[in-house]
Order: C-alpha cells, then structure tokens, then sequence
C-alpha cells in the first residue's frame, strides 16, 4: 500500500519524521512525507505550496493512502466531494500533533484503514481509534473476509445484512460453492446459485499480463489496463491478479493499478515465463530485451495456475502490452 503523510506544523513535521523512522527499523515501506507551509522549517520532508484540498484530491485520485497530520475537521473538509465508493476508495487517517491518536475515517475495511491505522499507531506508541462496527463488537466483517480472500462482491446491499446479524451476535451462517445449502444462507460463495442468500461473493477469474516500457506514466497504463477489462466486459473487481515479469515489479505505473485497484501482482522471471504453456505471439525484440519472447500472455497464464486459459491475446500500444487469462476454478 503506497502512503502519502501530510503536515502543517513543527510538531506534524516531527512526528511524520518519527513515524519514517520507525517503518524502516521494522522493514516497512515508509510514507511519503509532505509539509504544507510557508513558515515551518521543512526538515526531511518535501515543502509543497499548494492548497489543502488540490493535494488531498492529487493524492486520493492516485490511490494513496493519506495519513493527515491535524485537526479532523479541516481533513473532512479538504476530502469532502471525492469519496465515492466504500470498496474503491482510498483510506484516509487523521493523527493529532501529538502523536496520540490515529483516527481511520475512510475505507477502513476494503482499503485498509484498520489494519494501517494499528500498524501506525503502534509504530507511533499511539492509540488507534477504530469507529466501524463489526470492529467495535467483534463481530465478523464480510466486507473483510471478501478483500482478504480476494472474491467479488456481487450484491454491496448484503454486506449490510451480514454485518447488522453478526453485530447482534447471531450466528452467520456460510456456503461454498459446491455444498450447496438446504435452508437460506447469510454468505455464500459461488459464481451463480439458486439458494437463497443474503450476500454473494464469487472468486475472481480472472488474470492481466501486462508488460511496458520503463518509466511509463501512470496515467497512461491505467487507461490502456481499463480499456482492455472494459472491451471483456470486466472491471477491475474481477482481476485475481495482475501479472507480469519479475524486471518490471517495480515500475510505478504497475504498482499504482495494484495500489488504486486492491489487486495482489504477480511477477515471473524469464526461465519461469519460458515454460508457460500455450501458443503465445513471440517477439524477438522482446525476446533480446528481457530473456523471453512474449511477457503479457505468459504471465497472464502462469498467474491463471494450473488449467488456466488465454482469453485475450497480446494487445499492444505505445510500449504497453496486455493479455487476460481465465483461471480454471472447478
């Protein structure tokens, strides 16, 4: 998960700086720290003059979580008018000058804001301040249980139901594909059913090689990765995984799909790719570059496992290729 920490004061600046510190003792990916100022000496961080609410947009249309240093009302205020979707959007976090409190207010469960919020105030010897419900009651949180075993939720309105009956403390009754169920089910995961449910969470089926020329922008891979879904009738909450060969891991374009999306990356190496099963488009100018004749439909079948299936050639376009695959699920 990338992160963006953004500051007003002295007190923000150092805590920012402390929180830094702390990620890369433990080996976590540290936030990007930022000071938003005219007078506060900037220190380690990078001083930006530019208003509260065109960063928080920059920064939330980009994925990032936003760990906001500062009062939580100018926060709201600067977010308000860009959340859109609980399950897409980006988590924000408020944390006071002090370092006391490290408050999730959006995306807690899908976009992690939990889970970060505890990881941040404990790297931070802070108290996190946990609001959503099921949390609250330790109640089972479908929304969760759907992102951490990556399956597509196929009706939002039945998360509601599932998690007003676990808060209750009933009991939440769960059907898997091939079982299925005699009586009505609170969760059941399958493609299609007959049963009776309240909420219905399918496995996604499908994989997204994709390959690119280094440096490519951001903005540019995610329209040509869109497009390619939108042409197959998918949306992003269909996709596994996207995959692609292990030189490419680190490109920031890929990661922001994976970022923005909630989608795990795959990454091969060349000997790996080679031995791919299938009929694949080879080229030679890739073969040259990275050690293997073709990078998208490779990867996208590797990541598919085994019985996977190429449904979407190789599509190219200014440096960018793509392809998806099926995975077998039966």
């Amino acid at each position: 998960m990338k992160k963006m920490a953004i500051c007003f004061t002295r007190q923000g600046r150092e805590l920012i700086e402390r929180l830094i510190e702390a990620c890369r003792t433990k080996g976590i990916a540290p936030p990007e720290g930022y000071l938003l100022s005219e007078t506060a000496d900037p220190g380690s961080l990078i001083k930006v003059r530019t208003s509260i609410r065109k960063w928080m947009e920059e920064a939330f249309r980009e994925g990032y979580a936003i760990l906001f240093v500062g009062a939580a009302g100018i926060a709201v205020r600067a977010i308000s008018g860009l959340p859109e979707d609980k399950l897409t959007d980006a988590p924000l976090l408020v944390l006071d000058d002090g370092g006391r409190y490290v408050i999730p207010l959006l995306s807690g469960h899908v976009g992690g804001g939990n889970k970060l919020a505890l990881t941040v105030a404990e790297l931070l010897h802070a108290e996190a301040v946990i609001t959503t419900s099921t949390d609250v009651n330790g109640a089972f949180p479908a929304d969760v249980f759907a992102a951490e075993n990556r399956l597509k939720i196929r009706n939002r309105e039945g998360i509601r139901k599932v998690s007003a009956k676990a808060i209750e403390g009933r009991s939440i009754t769960l059907s898997i594909k091939n079982y299925p169920p005699k009586e009505p089910v609170d969760l059941i995961v399958a493609d299609e059913t007959d049963a009776e449910y309240s909420l219905l969470l399918s496995p996604r089926e499908y994989t997204v090689g994709l390959g690119m020329k280094k440096n490519t922008k951001a903005e540019d891979l995610e329209k040509f990765f869109l497009e390619m879904l939108a042409d197959h009738g998918l949306q992003p909450d269909d996709v596994y995984a996207l995959c692609t060969i292990d030189l490419k891991m680190d490109e920031p374009a890929l990661r922001g799909i994976c970022d923005r999306y909630a989608i795990p990356l795959l990454a091969f190496d060349a000997e790996l790719l080679r031995k791919a099963e299938g009929i694949f488009h080879a080229s030679g100018f890739v073969l040259r570059t990275v050690g293997v004749d073709n990078v998208c439909e490779r990867a996208a079948v590797l990541g598919a496992g085994p019985g996977g299936e190429l449904i979407a050639p190789k599509r190219a376009g200014n440096g960018m290729t793509a392809a998806i695959a099926r995975r077998r699920l039966d």
